[in-house]
């Protein structure tokens, strides 16, 4: 039979402490506490993840991007800046966009006006080149954005990190006021991503870059030749071209948006967190951007 031996209180409550032995096996030093309820503290060391580590002046350094996540962004950057530059040498070469089959050269739903050389891949007008370009990085854009996909689905980061719960969008009003007024929390808030962030991420990982993607396998001579549905689906050579743009042009304004807000947030800190995973959670109340009145916020998040 087990003994029960009496410690002494801790807190006003008496701990029992037992000895004994259970299935064969020998007890010792199990204190008898009521059961607790699972913890959600967002804080809390999860399998897999990387314990917190304390810094100086109350901050926390905090794991946050596994290797796989950083690396698809790196090649990610470089392929989308290179299929942005080369492009435009592409566009240049008839600098005037339209829809549905056919061009109807007096009357273009848009002129691209000259651009000058150092926006284009290669340097100065090459259509050749450029396409030799534009198709090596295209594989190089789908393969990684696949694995990226495939890693992001194994391992729940999507539904993690990436997909807006109820609360989420419910708060969707004080998180674009939040934007509005560039003020970001730098505290425990940055751990996760708000909701006008995660709304973004996702319409561009699941409707603007497949776009761009089906829009341009579309064009595709040699694709066509397999199965040209694809250009019938987007009403003609033109209207692709035009969409494949437009893909483009939405893309570039994401970056320019995605990268003043790095900077806006802590450039070192966004940067040092997709180089070396690691990202610095400031004092309770900190912020990024004009202070204001009032308590901290209900929804808010990292820029990275």
């Amino acid at each position: 039979m087990a003994a029960r031996e009496a410690l002494r209180p801790v807190d006003g409550r008496e701990t029992v402490r037992v000895r004994g032995a259970v299935a064969g096996k020998t007890m010792t030093d199990i204190a008898a506490a009521p059961p607790t309820e699972p913890s959600s503290d967002p804080t809390e060391r999860k399998p897999g993840r990387r314990a917190d580590r304390s810094l100086s002046g109350g901050r926390t350094d905090t794991w946050r991007h596994p290797a796989w996540v950083r690396v698809a962004h790196w090649l990610n950057v470089t392929a989308v800046i290179v299929l942005i530059m080369s492009g435009l040498n592409i566009l240049l070469a008839h600098p005037h966009l339209y829809w549905g089959v056919r061009s109807t050269f007096a009357d273009p739903w848009l002129s691209i006006p000259p651009l000058p050389n150092w926006l284009l891949i290669p340097q100065g007008r090459n259509l050749a080149e450029a396409r030799n370009y534009h198709f090596l990085f295209a594989w190089i854009f789908v393969l990684n954005g696949m694995a990226y996909l495939m890693l992001g689905l194994i391992t729940r980061r999507f539904s993690r990190r990436l997909w807006p719960t109820g609360s989420d969008l419910k708060g969707i009003g004080p998180s674009v006021v939040e934007h509005a007024r560039f003020h970001f929390p730098t505290d425990d808030h940055a751990r996760t991503y708000n909701v006008i962030q995660k709304l973004t991420y996702l319409a561009m990982i699941l409707i603007v870059l497949p776009m761009m993607l089906i829009t341009g396998l579309s064009m595709s001579p040699g694709f066509n030749a397999v199965g040209g549905i694809l250009l019938e689906i987007m009403g003609g050579r033109q209207s692709a071209r035009t969409l494949h743009f437009i893909a483009a042009a939405l893309i570039v304004g994401f970056i320019v948006i995605h990268v003043g807000l790095v900077i806006w947030t802590g450039l070192f800190n966004n940067m040092r967190a997709m180089i070396t995973g690691w990202f610095v959670i400031e004092p309770p109340g900190s912020t990024a951007g004009p202070k204001r009145r009032g308590g901290p916020p209900d929804d808010a998040g990292d820029a990275s």
